[in-house]
């Protein structure tokens, strides 16, 4: 067992803890003010800014970003000399989809079977949860010896980008050594993991019309162009026979050369029904971290309850493209739009509206950083060695501060391993995970600032 006082410290935090992952889960916090009221963002707002303000920190301010919702930031002052680390989480969440299908309430923190169930726990509630139980721990064992800067977002599972447009207008704001983004998750549940590569993404809302209004499919169907029928064709052209991602002109043939994810592994995260075979060709993790993968969200078209028999006259699709690093998402978006146009049957008319975009992201696995990371983990995960993966998702945010700070190291960590089902209902968060990490994340901020120091 390690011996390093910060794992006691962070071990006698835990209820503490988990009472407050309690009050931050419980705010309905998804940015998109047509399904929950724009009060219990604010609210979530304002409960992360007085935490910061309870553990000392200064500057403390709402940022009131350009799509409308805010992102909380403040600052920790270290010893002087000392290196800062920008340390990100958000607070927002993804709706809670089927209500029904959730065994406890999404917004109530509920223990069960040993893990902690409630939308946000690990993405990423538990995250900001983390960063606070590391900085607790090293305040009681010495002080921090590292100034700290946070940055909470609002929007990030909507992908509006408004902490990215506010950082690009205010670029002193979050200046930085090195950043953790504690959005990210360990491979394997115990399997200390840090992500160094992200896919960029984009949304693009495809509509097409046809007619002047439904028709009557028993007068009209055989000779009327069904708009429907149309976005199906539109549609089933981004895949190929064998599931694979196919848009014109984006090469869908890179290679992983790192950490593989055998495929009996994946069929078991992803519950894959018996039978049913897995999409695309090449190894699981080309499919995930090296290609680009799309992917129909949603469609606009009538319900089967209370279907007429009509043509339709419109349909609408929302279609996410996952990006992988060394593409371009202006240019993939572009490719895109080009080939629904292209493939787009019997001249119908099709409408495209990019609603988000974020570019991929490619960490430098070689800085001071990841040596104090990997000793950070060693420590926290007693016999195993640090994992460096992909991850399949994106966080625009990552690019934007690549880009506005070349110089910092960044690092990806977090609660999304696979069990957590993020983005699902039913999400929940390890106990053990968040300690082990918030133990890792202490243990990293005293050795890069002794690293620093040297």
């Amino acid at each position: 067992m390690p011996t390093d006082p910060i794992v006691g410290t962070i071990a006698s935090l835990m209820p503490r803890a988990k009472q407050e992952l309690a009050e931050l889960v419980a705010f309905q916090s998804v940015a998109d003010w047509a399904q929950f009221p724009k009060s219990e963002s604010e609210a979530a707002a304002n409960w992360v800014a007085d935490a910061l303000r309870t553990e000392g920190f200064q500057d403390v301010a709402l940022l009131d970003t350009p799509d409308g919702t805010q992102s909380v930031y403040g600052f920790l002052p270290g010893p002087a000399g000392a290196p800062t680390v920008l340390l990100y989480a958000h607070y927002d969440v993804q709706p809670p989809l089927d209500d029904a299908a959730w065994i406890s309430p999404a917004f109530e923190l509920t223990e069960r079977d040993g893990r902690w169930y409630g939308r946000g726990a690990a993405d990423c509630k538990g995250g900001f949860i983390m960063h606070l139980l590391a900085l607790r721990a090293l305040k009681a064992n010495g002080g921090v010896p590292v100034s700290v800067k946070v940055i909470v977002e609002g929007s990030e599972e909507q992908g509006t980008g408004g902490l990215q447009q506010y950082a690009e207008a205010h670029p002193e704001l979050l200046v930085a050594d090195t950043i953790v983004i504690g959005d990210a998750g360990n491979f394997r549940l115990g399997l200390p993991t840090v992500t160094a590569t992200l896919r960029g993404m984009t949304l693009l809302k495809a509509t097409v019309n046809t007619l002047g209004g439904n028709l009557h499919s028993g007068m009209f169907g055989g000779a009327a162009p069904d708009a429907l029928a149309a976005l199906i064709r539109v549609l089933d052209s981004l895949r190929a026979a064998d599931g694979s991602t196919t848009v014109d002109g984006l090469a869908s043939d890179a290679v992983w050369e790192g950490l593989q994810y055998p495929e009996a592994d994946f069929r078991a995260d992803a519950r894959v029904l018996d039978g049913v075979e897995l999409i695309g060709d090449g190894t699981v993790a080309d499919r995930l971290w090296a290609r680009p993968a799309v992917t129909v969200l949603g469609i606009d078209c009538p319900p089967v309850v209370g279907a007429t028999p009509s043509v339709h006259a419109s349909a609408g699709a929302l279609i996410s493209l996952r990006v992988p690093p060394g593409v371009d998402v202006t240019e993939a978006i572009k490719l895109l739009e080009a080939h629904l146009v292209a493939h787009t049957p019997w001249q119908a008319r099709l409408e495209l509206e990019v609603v988000g975009q974020g570019q991929p992201f490619q960490a430098n696995t070689d800085s001071p950083a990841y040596a104090s990371m990997r000793a950070a983990m060693k420590v926290a995960y007693p016999g195993q060695e640090m994992q460096i993966s992909g991850m399949g998702g994106s966080i625009p945010l990552c690019n934007t501060l690549t880009t506005l700070y070349p110089e910092a190291e960044m690092l990806l960590i977090g609660l999304s391993e696979p069990e957590a089902q993020i983005h699902a209902v039913n999400e929940s968060v390890s106990p053990e995970e968040l300690e082990r990490l918030s133990v890792t994340e202490a243990l990293f901020l005293v050795n890069y600032a002794e690293s620093k120091r040297g």
